[in-house]
């Protein structure tokens, strides 16, 4: 995708397709390039694209697909003691005194009656205000670390009734067929040479044997072909 851009490593347990919790970026040029998946009997994976491991982990961490071993004790409530302000008004910091007083603006004093103004017609003259220099605001107490403080509070964690382990979490017992699901607005897209093994080693080597030998060579080729692009394209504008 345009904004994604990233391996969609999908598990598939119980009839759930489960995506992995992290973000894996993909190739993002025009070339050849494999990507290998390997689940071991541990429960950890690996996921290399040509041949370079690109993220690793356990399964049981990296996929929702169990419900989580701990959860939040839902019966915890914060202590009617609990501090957690870290900041508390500053008791030394009093307001000034006649601080309230200080009007927001004030006559101008450089403001002059104008001449040709009639009391009579025009009322009482008053003069224009303006903002008082010496206004500050509203007054706000300084603030100090709370001495206190105990930090957020947070419901302690218990084992999760609902979890129940699957220590065959890594197995998928029934792989019959490969099947590709392909959403894409450009054609030029190919897969080949797909291989399901049980030895990790055979599958690097079936591709250095295979995709490694000839990278080098496409890139080139690839290469030329856009430089002959760009230079027809030169030669038409022109």
């Amino acid at each position: 995708g345009y904004s994604t851009k990233k391996v969609h490593t999908i598990l598939t347990k119980d009839g759930k397709n489960h995506l992995i919790k992290k973000d894996v970026p993909c190739e993002t040029d025009q070339l050849s390039h494999v990507y290998t998946l390997i689940i071991r009997p541990d429960a950890t994976y690996s996921i290399l694209i040509d041949n370079e491991e690109k993220q690793t982990g356990s399964i049981y961490e990296h996929w929702d697909i169990l419900p989580p071993k701990e959860i939040k004790d839902p019966e915890a409530k914060k202590p009617e003691d609990w501090d957690d302000k870290e900041y508390i008004p500053d008791p030394e910091d009093v307001k000034p005194e006649g601080y309230d007083d200080i009007p927001k603006e004030v006559t101008d004093p450089d403001a002059k009656k104008p001449e040709d103004w009639d009391d009579e017609e025009d009322g009482e003259w008053t003069a224009p205000t303006i903002p008082n220099p010496e206004y500050k605001g509203p007054w706000k107490q300084k603030k100090i670390k709370n001495p206190n403080y105990q930090g957020k509070w947070k419901a302690p964690m218990i084992a999760n009734p609902d979890f129940k382990d699957d220590p065959y979490i890594y197995a998928f017992d029934s792989l019959k067929y490969i099947g590709i699901e392909l959403w894409q607005v450009k054609s030029g897209t190919l897969f080949d040479n797909i291989l399901i093994t049980d030895d990790a080693a055979l599958a690097k080597t079936f591709a250095e044997e295979t995709w490694a030998k000839h990278k080098e060579a496409e890139k080139a080729a690839f290469d030329a072909a856009e430089k002959k692009k760009e230079e027809e394209g030169c030669f038409q504008g022109w």
